[in-house]
């Protein structure tokens, strides 16, 4: 007898016969999982084989299994301003619904309504998998912009060079382009009109 697991990501499933089908049972479970590939945005991410620590709540209901919990990393990217590397904390919180599967719960395509698209989690076998629901929140708690502190002033538009570093003394002389040097020469010369 075999049993049906999802395939190469065992790390995130989860094995649902010890809460049976009896809604109202639950149990909680705490692992630590290595991060796949692709729990990242543009500018952050969780590193492919970094720990992600998981902290369950698995609850039998009557449509299928409720799965709660944590999902904590370090993330890491680079300032949107600086450019400086960052290593920060990272703590999402996620729940989803994991159905029993039924004959009714399959429908056939032609059947799907357009504005049906929601996602819905099927147990497979007596086993759940978690990187899908995991990947959503980790990548929705990541920041689209990280700075590497509140006031981080960025890099200078001419130089390149490190404002922080640099301090408030650079600069580049009054240079105006000189499109617009007619019009100083109007502003110093008043009344030649």
């Amino acid at each position: 007898m075999t049993l049906s697991r999802p395939d190469s990501r065992a790390r995130f499933a989860v094995d649902t016969r010890p809460l049976g089908r009896q809604p109202g049972s639950s149990r909680t479970e705490s692992r630590v999982v290595p991060a796949p590939a692709g729990f990242a945005t543009a500018m952050a991410g969780v590193p492919e084989g970094a720990d992600i620590e998981l902290d369950l709540r698995l609850e039998a209901v009557m449509e299928g299994v409720l799965a709660t919990g944590t999902a904590t990393a370090d993330s890491v990217g680079e300032c949107a301003r600086c450019l400086d590397p960052i290593t920060e904390p990272l703590e999402a919180g996620f729940q989803e619904l994991f159905r029993y599967p039924s004959d009714d719960d399959f429908r056939a395509a032609d059947d799907v309504d357009a504005e049906d698209e929601d996602e819905d989690y099927y147990l497979e076998g007596d086993s759940l998998d978690l990187e899908p629901v995991v990947r959503d929140a980790v990548v929705l708690a990541l920041p689209l912009s990280p700075l590497c502190r509140d006031d981080c002033p960025g890099l200078c538009v001419e130089c390149g060079v490190k404002l922080a570093e640099a301090g408030p003394e650079h600069g580049h002389g009054d240079s105006v382009d000189p499109r617009w040097e007619a019009l100083r020469d109007l502003g110093e010369e008043p009344g030649d009109r």
